[in-house]
């Protein structure tokens, strides 16, 4: 299995499915370059800060919602739906750098530098972004999917199961490939939160291409302060990942904060994430 990753938990307290999906509150527009519009919302006062979700998650089924309240009052926020889910549009073919475009029209729209953050495979994204020379002042990446020990051919043959499969086998065999513990998974089948996955399951694959994208070379190049975080209640091999990613990052920095499995409490990742962000251009 491929270095991809989502949000596999159920939603917490104070995290909601919202099954009107794309009518979120204050809903704008950008239009990529590709033509696909791009559904956001923007909350918040202070510098530009774009949230950006992992597989199978979408406005209206997302754990940032919380985050992004919490540091609203500091940053203005700009969580949106990744192309293919909720209330984006979805032109194919689908390719990373279409995804790279989207987030180029939406710091445009917030005007730069703008930062990011991004979530299991959201860091991808926001690492690709970075790397393509957005105007991207600092990242800030809870446990990004990385593995450079995974086989290319193996990533590849994930990608393409992923694309024979859908609905409910789609995300059946996406999270329990990425290693979702049994319990958790059992506790998903049914709800809300499932549902919502199973409406996107056809862009799991568009992880897993972002994905074969991202590799060691990419990282060096990357010299956007970087703030790289990982839940001490993870398994050894996310914790893994992240140290991967931070030393591969010229200038980034990893720190392990309370949590669960491949999850923090937003209460306790945006004070962090808040510091790391206000700091002076000169430091890292």
């Amino acid at each position: 299995m491929g270095p991809v990753g989502c949000c596999a938990h159920p939603l917490r307290d104070g995290q909601r499915v919202d099954s009107t999906a794309g009518t979120v509150r204050r809903m704008s527009y950008v239009t990529s370059r590709d033509g696909t519009r791009i559904a956001y919302q923007r909350d918040g006062v202070g510098p530009p800060l774009i949230l950006i979700d992992a597989a199978g998650h979408y406005r209206a089924n997302s754990p940032l919602e919380e985050l992004a309240e919490l540091l609203a009052s500091d940053f203005t926020i700009y969580r949106y739906d990744r192309r293919g889910r909720g209330g984006s549009g979805d032109t194919p073919p689908y390719a990373p750098q279409r995804e790279v475009e989207d987030l180029a029209a939406l710091i445009a729209e917030a005007g730069s530098p703008t930062s990011l953050y991004g979530y299991s495979s959201g860091c991808l994204l926001a690492l690709h972004a970075a790397d393509a020379g957005l105007d991207v002042r600092r990242l800030a990446l809870l446990e990004p999917p990385l593995s450079l020990d995974d086989d290319s051919a193996e990533q590849r043959a994930f990608t393409a199961k992923l694309r024979e499969l859908t609905g409910e086998e789609a995300v059946t065999f996406f999270l329990t490939s990425i290693g979702v513990p049994d319990d958790l998974l059992a506790g998903m089948r049914g709800t809300p939160h499932w549902t919502a996955m199973v409406s996107v399951a056809h862009t799991l694959a568009y992880d897993s291409l972002l994905s074969e994208a991202t590799d060691a070379t990419l990282l060096r190049r990357v010299t956007t302060p970087t703030l790289v975080l990982h839940s001490a209640g993870s398994t050894a091999d996310l914790s893994a990942m992240a140290a991967t990613t931070a030393a591969l990052l010229p200038a980034a920095e990893q720190r392990s904060l309370p949590g669960e499995w491949h999850g923090v409490p937003a209460a306790t990742v945006a004070p962090v994430v808040a510091d790391f962000l206000r700091r002076d251009p000169a430091q890292h």
